[in-house]
């Protein structure tokens, strides 16, 4: 790898730099589209879709997913049998901040009631979201090394969406945590916790 070295002239004076070379390329891999739908997954080896060994890092992205019904979470959750169950084990954890459009109640802080100790229920991603035909929420959340045999499963999440209809504001939402399972991860499902996805895009893509 090449480093990158300036005189004591500083950067604004520099007129060429050193590459670095080795960095991971990110390569798209599937895009699925809700339209009323009560479910999207990603399941390996599925319509071309790759969650295995490949990658060491994958990120899925989110873009103006729109739900159904009022006041409602969008949620995941993996599975180890291509899709057969979606219910690993998971230790989480989840924080936001929040800003009403009329400037009331905004909040900055640990949501106890979004994560999980052990459990295999789905995760919340973001919550809880509006459905005025405006409303969406968009986001992305990284999964690292699903195919390991050896180690927990990572993920980090972050949205941005619109809290309910009646109240409109602004949700800034983080999520983290573990797959609590030495099996490989080879599926991940996409739902709302009450009511189809209306609408958006979640995007997939290996990092190398």
């Amino acid at each position: 790898m090449s480093i990158v070295k300036l005189n004591n002239n500083g950067v604004k004076n520099a007129t060429a730099f050193g590459s670095i070379t080795g960095l991971g390329s990110m390569t798209f891999i599937k895009k699925l589209t809700a339209s009323s739908s009560s479910t999207l997954s990603f399941v390996d080896g599925s319509s071309s879709v790759v969650l295995d060994n490949t990658y060491k890092e994958y990120l899925f992205t989110f873009k103006n997913i729109h739900p159904a019904t009022d006041e409602v979470n969008f949620q995941f959750n993996m599975s180890a049998d291509s899709g057969s169950n979606y219910n690993v084990t998971k230790t989480t954890t989840f924080f936001e901040a929040f800003h009403r459009e009329d400037d009331a109640t905004p909040d900055f802080g640990y949501m106890a009631a979004k994560d999980l100790a052990q459990g295999t229920g789905f995760q919340d991603l973001v919550g809880i979201l509006g459905n005025g035909n405006d409303d969406n929420t968009s986001g992305y959340l990284h999964l690292f090394n699903p195919s390991s045999t050896t180690f927990v499963k990572h993920f980090i999440t972050r949205f941005s969406g619109n809290y309910r209809t009646g109240l409109p504001g602004q949700l800034d939402q983080f999520s983290a945590g573990y797959g609590n399972t030495t099996s490989a991860i080879d599926a991940i499902q996409f739902k709302m916790s009450s009511g189809n996805i209306d609408a958006g895009d979640i995007c997939l893509y290996g990092i190398a």
